[in-house]
């Protein structure tokens, strides 16, 4: 990531979004934070983009991101962070409705992101860009859209770093487990989500903060991970590597201190 230029953040005034904002601005980098409904970030930094910033529109991308160029400079980052989570359904209660709208903001806004901006960087010869996945598109679960979008997003980031590679493009995504988001306690609050199902089988018995995410962002944005393209890293507590612990009779006791 080059230091002169400035490090966009989609989805920049909430949750993943905005705890890496945050984090990035405090350690001293230039950051604007764009949302589709746009709120400044309290304490930090930050740049707000005032105007709502829909991620699933190609002109509004296009436009946007020349705009954004214009007044603040060129982009050496980007951070993928805008997204949706549907209701959980079986797949005949679905509607295709909202299927197509997760669909458009968090494969198609990640595409359309990571293009506009990709392009750019490959023609100056430099740039890093990180994805925010989901480790529900590594495994299944009844939220048949968000599995499929976030499976994709995957995939489209091992496309993208091979593509780009060679001009000096550098594209990763983090997968992020269960996180501690305001929109994740929400959803425990009304009872769709259960804490003790959520946690149980990670590995850590936790859920993930969300300046934990932003932590593995900033690394997959900096020099430090110059040789690093076309992963996804999961950011999960544990979760893919503890989810089958339970069909063997779960974890031992842990020692006491």
């Amino acid at each position: 990531m080059n230091v002169d230029g400035i490090v966009l953040v989609t989805g920049g005034s909430r949750g993943i979004g905005a705890a890496t904002a945050t984090l990035l601005a405090h350690q001293g980098q230039r950051v604007v934070i764009v949302d589709i409904a746009p709120e400044p970030l309290a304490g930090t930094q930050a740049i707000l983009w005032p105007a709502p910033f829909d991620v699933a529109s190609e002109g509004a991308v296009v436009s946007g991101i020349a705009d954004i160029e214009r007044a603040h400079g060129r982009i050496t980052g980007l951070v993928n962070a805008a997204g949706v989570f549907g209701k959980m359904h079986a797949a005949a209660r679905v509607r295709m409705d909202n299927w197509d709208r997760e669909i458009n903001i968090d494969l198609r806004g990640t595409f359309l992101m990571a293009r506009s901006v990709g392009e750019r960087m490959a023609q100056r010869g430099a740039g890093a860009i990180v994805n925010v996945a989901s480790v529900a598109g590594m495994t299944s679960g009844p939220i048949h859209a968000y599995t499929a979008a976030k499976a994709g997003v995957i995939q489209i980031t091992q496309t993208l770093a091979a593509e780009w590679g060679r001009a000096g493009v550098r594209v990763n995504a983090v997968s992020p487990g269960f996180t501690r988001t305001v929109a994740l306690e929400a959803g425990i609050a009304s009872g769709a989500l259960n804490r003790d199902r959520l946690v149980r089988n990670t590995a850590m018995n936790r859920l993930v903060e969300p300046v934990e995410v932003a932590h593995a962002i900033a690394w997959l944005l900096a020099p430090a991970s110059s040789a690093v393209t076309g992963i996804n890293l999961p950011v999960d507590a544990g979760f893919i590597a503890g989810s089958t612990w339970d069909a063997y009779g779960g974890w031992p006791e842990t020692p006491d201190a």
